[in-house]
């Protein structure tokens, strides 16, 4: 559970950092955009992964 928690705060955190990126490139296919959105997907994937885990 508190692996669960760890993540969704690296998310928020994921988040508010690429939303901060693009408001500064405005260009969504900035390689350094483009990056920290996969990085973000990772770990989204990685949440989904350990709640599925939990949910059964």
């Amino acid at each position: 559970m508190e692996k669960i928690k760890e993540i969704n705060k690296r998310i928020c955190q994921m988040r508010q950092s690429l939303q901060d990126l693009i408001n500064e490139k405005t260009n969504l296919l900035d390689p350094e955009v483009i990056t920290a959105s996969q990085e973000l997907d990772k770990a989204l994937n990685e949440y989904n992964n350990l709640i599925s885990r939990v949910d059964k």
